[in-house]
């Protein structure tokens, strides 16, 4: 006697699916608050105590723009984020402790007390991270060019391009864009429009009134999405993704959001209305989360505290061990640098 395969009910695949939205809420939240708590200890302490030196560029309230968008990153991928996706770090495997020990200058970080600041990559199988160019706008012609080895090769894999509103306005933005549109590169462009690039309003260096307005300009699908919705940020790029994914050239996400902080840390932003942070302050991702998930019943304060903890156990523990490591060897200084020998 045959038996007929049995399909779950209705109720069972709601279930399902509501168990996999609170999954992905709780991963989100995860990270964004990782991202977060990192960021105020090297800004607010490490930075203030001269264990930083240098410039400190944090992405406080765009954590829902690295971490919507890197979660959809398989292993081949290629990330090039800029000084506000440290999220991609984290999702990418790249162990807390360095991060920390990067920005001391301290052996143990990315570039092993070569530099002590957010200049790091690994290029690692299963990482795949291109260090930060401090002219944003720079990486995106780095970004086609990464694209078009991953085209050549004839892989599936994506290269994400991350970007402020400011390098829009630049003329190697443009040409990296022209490029990928061209040859209809896999590239997924994540604009963190945060209304400034550095002390410039987004009035002052666009006259159009969107950065996504720019995209089909180059015959380049674009989409205007909620920043600081980092599920919405989630749903967009899985869109952009499978386009670039099934060989159809670049997609531009215009994610718009707010830099709730200066430029850097020695930038106190009084360029910036009081009022603007007021109201962008009610927009908090990290909030907007946990009360969805508060109101969804896919957690409850409880446990959203608790993961709030872990967290700061976590960062706690990583700035101890990064605290521990030693400064490089001068007589180091020169290796790694190629001298034409």
């Amino acid at each position: 006697m045959s038996i007929a395969p049995t399909c779950p009910s209705q109720s069972q695949r709601g279930s399902d699916e509501s168990a996999a939205e609170a999954g992905l809420a709780r991963r989100c939240l995860y990270y964004m608050s990782l991202m977060r708590e990192t960021e105020d200890r090297i800004e607010r302490k490490l930075y203030r105590q001269g264990k930083i030196l240098g410039g400190v560029y944090v992405g406080r309230g765009q954590e829902a723009i690295p971490v919507g968008s890197a979660l959809h990153a398989l292993p081949a991928d290629v990330l090039l984020p800029s000084h506000r996706d440290m999220a991609v770090f984290f999702i990418r495997g790249i162990p807390l402790g360095r991060i920390f020990a990067q920005y001391m200058g301290r052996m143990g970080g990315l570039t092993n007390g070569r530099d002590g600041n957010m200049h790091m990559g690994d290029m690692s199988a299963g990482i795949g991270i291109v260090s930060i160019i401090s002219a944003l706008a720079a990486t995106v012609p780095v970004a086609a060019g990464v694209a078009l080895a991953l085209q050549y090769r004839g892989t599936n894999a994506v290269a994400f391009s991350y970007f402020g509103d400011g390098s829009t306005s630049r003329g190697d933005w443009h040409e990296g864009v022209n490029m990928a549109t061209v040859l209809k590169l896999p590239v997924v462009y994540l604009c963190n429009n945060n209304q400034y690039a550095y002390s410039t309003p987004l009035s002052g260096q666009m006259a159009c009134a969107n950065v996504a307005d720019r995209g089909p300009a180059y015959g380049m699908p674009a989409e205007i999405v909620d920043g600081n919705d980092v599920l919405a940020v989630y749903e967009a790029t899985a869109r952009a993704v499978a386009h670039a994914r099934s060989g159809l050239g670049p997609y531009l996400l215009e994610c718009k959001t707010f830099r709730m902080t200066g430029h850097s840390a020695h930038d106190a932003a009084e360029y910036v209305p009081a009022a603007l942070f007021e109201q962008w302050a009610k927009r908090d991702p990290i909030v907007r989360l946990e009360q969805k998930m508060i109101d969804h019943g896919w957690d409850d304060r409880a446990g959203l505290d608790a993961l709030h903890a872990q967290v700061r156990q976590e960062v706690d523990a990583a700035v101890a061990w990064a605290d521990e490591r030693p400064y490089p060897d001068p007589a180091t200084l020169l290796g790694g640098v190629y001298d034409g020998e």
